[in-house]
């Protein structure tokens, strides 16, 4: 075939156009415009994360300091009693009455656990966690990072009404993370980045762990067995080929309404359905290169007028294209601002205010906060990789020392959301408060602390690798 001119490959595609032979047209022609590499899979989805992510940590920022500056103004009252504001759902004899806060805490925030479930699902299938020889460093020292804070704070609270609090200090917030890293940019070697990342992931699945064992109460069998059918039901649709996302998101919020009646927290409802997704797509590579060929092919001939057939030669098209797209990644694109910019937000703005006054940064339960996450995170991050890289178990990133490990378990105790999330569950009324002031003042050490040994440790790393 003759090569065709630039002008004619730009052109608009319309019919009478005679520019394709399709006469060889066959189900097994799959053609590729851009070449993947092994690579992309995993470089790709990252940085969509950070990009997203990095912004979304200014804006979480940006709301935590407006909550707490409305919490101790003279706008404090209708601030705070605005989230306790009620609203529920009536359907014959049931009704669903909570406040606003509860709404975004159990309702909105399902989603951030869906995202969250959709993380930890892509990390076990094609990143870091794929591997055990990759991920055993990250894991070694998430779980170093949440049994020191845990410990700390035990022991500091073991014998006071506080001590149901002791998962606060266990949870990293990487979305604050990733803003620290994005702020530091060419210092941070990939090793580091990627590790430190992989961490907060590891950090995550122990989390929802703690939040679904040790702060479930009174467990309602029905309403669990309820649940569990949901689950059940979503599986079996997977196995019969259902694409319908609305089918899909009616499981959900049927599931969702279950865990909540069950005494389980309801967000694990998101975690589920995020590791449930499918990370592989419903139509190959093949079978998309077939449909697009059709449809050009159809664009060559006369049938374009018919808008019947219009119609649904488009819509194959269409569906193909879409259903090209893993699942997971389809899902993570379109809720990851959603989560970062919406969600996140309006839970700092319901949960981050709190009244301070000087006597709460020396309450037993701030001071027993501060100690986990501030002191216990870099400590059991610290002591975990050590013990994994010296058994021979794991072994440090490419040009990282032990200096940075260090500065990235004190990033790590940055523990805003997940620490907030967990409080919430665990205390109330001044402990709760105290807790929050905890949160606060350990998050806030840990990043200029973490974030002071990491220039002093990586002055340029990454541009000096760049010279050489």
């Amino acid at each position: 075939m003759d090569e065709k001119k630039p002008n004619e490959e730009a052109r608009e595609i319309g019919p009478g156009h005679q520019d394709w032979d399709c006469t060889d047209l066959t189900a097994a022609d799959s053609p590729s415009a851009f070449p993947d590499e092994p690579i992309d899979s995993v470089v790709d989805p990252l940085k969509r994360f950070l990009h997203i992510e990095s912004a979304g940590g200014i804006v979480l920022l940006v709301a935590a300091a407006t909550a707490l500056v409305l919490a101790n103004s003279p706008l404090a009252d209708p601030f705070l009693s605005f989230w306790q504001t009620h609203a529920g759902v009536r359907i014959g004899k049931f009704s669903l009455d909570l406040s606003l806060q509860h709404w975004i805490n159990d309702g909105l925030m399902a989603v951030f656990f869906f995202v969250v479930g959709l993380e930890v699902k892509r990390e076990l299938v094609v990143g870091e966690l794929r591997d055990i020889r990759n991920a055993a460093l990250p894991v070694a020292a998430a779980l170093g990072g949440m049994v020191v804070p845990a410990a700390f704070y035990l022991l500091l609270q073991s014998e006071a009404p506080a001590a149901q609090g002791w998962g606060i200090p266990m949870a990293t917030d990487i979305a604050f993370v990733v803003g620290v890293l994005a702020l530091l940019k060419d210092r941070i070697p990939n090793g580091l980045r990627i590790m430190l990342l992989s961490l907060a992931i590891a950090d995550d699945i122990g989390a929802i762990l703690v939040i679904a064992v040790g702060y479930t109460q009174n467990i309602q069998g029905v309403a669990l067995l309820l649940a569990m059918g949901g689950v059940g039901v979503v599986l079996a649709l997977f196995r019969l080929g259902v694409r319908n996302m609305a089918v899909y998101t009616l499981c959900m919020l049927l599931v969702w309404l279950a865990l909540h009646e069950s005494g389980i927290h309801a967000t694990l409802a998101g975690v589920v359905f995020g590791l449930l997704t499918p990370t592989r797509s419903w139509v190959g590579q093949g079978r998309l290169g077939a449909t697009a060929r059709r449809t050009l092919c159809f664009l060559k001939g006369e049938g374009w007028a018919r808008s019947q057939e219009r119609y649904e030669t488009l819509r194959a098209m269409e569906l193909a294209a879409r259903e090209s797209i893993p699942p997971l990644q389809r899902f993570e694109n379109l809720l990851h601002p959603w989560s970062g910019f919406v969600i996140m937000p309006l839970f700092a703005l319901a949960n981050a205010g709190v009244a301070i006054s000087p006597e709460q940064f020396s309450h037993p339960v701030a001071a027993a906060v501060v100690c986990g996450l501030f002191l216990g995170k870099p400590a059991g991050i610290a002591a975990a990789s050590w013990l994994a890289v010296k058994s021979g178990v794991a072994r440090l990133p490419t040009g990282v020392a032990w200096g940075p490990i260090v500065g990235a378990g004190f990033l790590a105790g940055i523990g805003f959301t997940m620490a907030l999330f967990i409080s919430g569950l665990a205390l109330a009324g001044p402990l709760l408060d105290a807790a929050k002031i905890g949160i606060l003042v350990a998050s806030l050490l840990s990043a200029l602390v973490g974030v002071a040994l990491l220039v002093c440790f990586l002055p340029g790393t990454r541009k000096k690798q760049a010279k050489k």
